[in-house]
């Protein structure tokens, strides 16, 4: 980039607000019903707590080095444009697993034109076969997946007819419960991703892999793919967010607007609004669709296509994203000082941990809020709509936040945004119907923006100048994907072990406690003051702009009074 370029700083935060739309929208289009549907596959709680626990610790790691080593090779724009490609393709391989359990997907659907349709033609078929001849392994197949589908199905026997070889499938004339067993039976070894030549003894390496994962049961083969897949798709999709934030950020640093980027909540509000529109708009468009799009295909698989498509129309959004290098700025050591701060404030480390408790309360819900909601018999509508009422709700707050602030200081907000998220958790274990959860949404208003708007706060509390941005990265992005990774652990097996009811329970209970201890430690930490000077000169320079006398221009006594005055205050409380 040249340095005399003008810089056009509404444009740009113009691009970048619609930028962070699509991407959220995108995200928000699967990422809530991720693990509902690797319930269709088979996974048991512990199984998708794991996986998603996996994704954010690829996400912890990778997100900032993947930036910087794109910073330091000057391969930004290619990076993002990578980004978007792959992940749109990645994520598409998980359809090609099939469903072990198709049982939680027909709850919420209308199984009349299926079983008119595809049952009376496969039953049909099999009646009419005559009985001295096998059925036909296409047939079988589709006899067989009949039957796994309906569950309740009975097949007619023919008495006349012979049993059949082992090579042939299963016999007409066995009882119906036996027939259900036999079919069930036969769809788990259908399920089976590999060829059999490579069972082979002698296998080494990949193949020695491949061969071990054939022997595996089929709950286990859909674990360990679907756990591949996801880390993989993890691994190309995490770059996007942090390396076009620093390309926008040094962007406009260039034109001495990055405060308006990074102090602004123009680019979150955005993200959320974009985030509600992707939720609530594939959720109804998923409902109002039938069973199955195409054949053997899922309506639930409209959600991957959604993602891919939006990733195709960021695309060329990206190729015109305004990014720029700044050589000058170190950003490992912008990093290790944010974490310097953090540590050398005990009011910043307990909002650490405080977020660290938090995150893992927010994965427990996003992961299995929808497993409850469809045992309660909610529809895609009711999830999308749920789900996007929360997100509004957040979006809320921001114009809510002065008045808020004149009734709680930051330390209160943190405490309360916390205690109203652990009621949330605990009043999603005692759902009733499809809408039970809509009325706990509202609440996200302030346990979730509440929040963050606290956790900003104390970002600038204990961040020198230069260092905010550095200080709120390490609570947004690196505590709260280590607090979701660890809830998502703790939470999938608490859920396979005692049941999603009392996992919800346990992850309340659990920060309602540290919520009670928090003011209590709050009283013990003393709190820090940094003056920034930055904002004080620019405070300054609008004041001298209305008045011209020197008393109220010499801003840099009166900052020195306070900064004497705090360091006092703060040697009494010491002694």
């Amino acid at each position: 980039m040249r340095w005399n370029k003008q810089i056009d700083v509404s444009r740009t935060l113009a691009v970048a607000g619609f930028f962070n739309f699509l991407c959220s929208c995108a995200n928000s289009c699967l990422l809530p019903f991720l693990t509902l549907y690797f319930r269709q596959l088979g996974l048991t709680p512990a199984m998708a707590g794991i996986v998603m626990g996996t994704k954010h610790l690829i996400a912890l790691v990778w997100c900032p080095l993947s930036s910087l080593l794109a910073e330091h090779y000057n391969k930004r724009r290619t990076v993002i444009n990578a980004s978007i490609a792959s992940s749109a393709l990645v994520v598409l391989i998980v359809l090609l697993l099939p469903p072990a359990d198709v049982s939680a997907e027909l709850r919420a659907c209308n199984m009349s034109d299926l079983r008119s349709d595809h049952l009376l033609i496969t039953t049909k078929a099999a009646a009419a076969a005559p009985p001295s001849t096998f059925m036909t392994p296409e047939s079988r197949a589709a006899v067989t997946q009949a039957v796994f589908v309906t569950n309740n199905l009975t097949l007619k026997s023919h008495p006349e007819q012979n049993r059949s070889s082992p090579d042939h499938g299963f016999q007409p004339n066995i009882p119906t419960a036996s027939v259900s067993h036999s079919s069930a039976s036969l769809v788990r070894k259908k399920r089976s991703y590999f060829p059999y030549d490579l069972q082979e003894k002698n296998a080494k390496g990949p193949l020695d892999f491949l061969a071990k994962l054939k022997k595996m049961d089929a709950k286990d083969q859909s674990f360990f793919l679907v756990l591949i897949i996801v880390s993989a798709w993890e691994l190309v999709s995490a770059p996007l967010e942090w390396t076009a934030d620093d390309g926008l950020h040094d962007h406009l640093d260039f034109a001495d607007a990055s405060d308006r980027y990074v102090g602004s909540s123009r680019t979150g509000w955005w993200g959320l609004l974009g985030a509600a529109v992707g939720v609530g708009g594939s959720g109804l468009l998923v409902d109002h669709l039938k069973c199955h799009v195409v054949r053997h295909i899922p309506r639930s698989a409209v959600h991957f296509f959604c993602y891919s498509a939006l990733a195709a129309l960021i695309l060329p959004v990206a190729m015109f994203l305004p990014l720029s290098l700044n050589k000058k700025r170190e950003k490992l050591h912008r990093m290790v000082k944010a974490m310097q701060l953090v540590h050398g404030s005990p009011r910043a480390v307990l909002c650490l941990a405080t977020t660290l408790l938090f995150g893992m309360a927010i994965s427990t819900a996003d992961n299995f809020l929808l497993w409850e909601m469809q045992d309660q018999g909610s529809t895609e509508l009711h999830m999308g709509l749920t789900l996007a009422a929360a997100l509004l709700a957040q979006a809320c707050y921001p114009f809510m936040a002065a008045r808020v602030s004149r009734l709680l200081s930051s330390g209160r907000l943190l405490t309360v945004g916390a205690a109203i998220l652990a009621l949330q958790v605990f009043y999603y274990s005692f759902l009733w119907g499809p809408w039970a959860a809509l009325p706990a949404q509202v609440m996200s208003c302030f346990s979730v923006g509440g929040f963050w708007w606290a956790v900003k706060i104390q970002c600038n509390e204990v961040a020198t100048p230069g260092a905010e941005r550095s200080v709120s990265r390490l609570y947004q992005s690196l505590a709260l994907h280590l607090g979701c990774s660890f809830g998502s652990f703790a939470g999938g097996f608490l859920a396979h072990k005692v049941g999603l009811l009392w996992s919800f329970r346990g992850v309340a209970l659990v920060l309602i406690l540290w919520c009670a201890s928090l003011p209590f430690l709050q009283l013990k930490a003393p709190r820090q003051h940094r003056i920034n000077y930055s904002r004080l000169l620019a405070a300054d320079a609008s004041e001298a702009s209305d008045s011209g006398s020197d008393q109220e221009r010499d801003w840099l006594d009166k900052a020195l009074a306070d900064d004497r005055s705090n360091n006092n205050y703060g040697r009494r409380i010491n002694h």
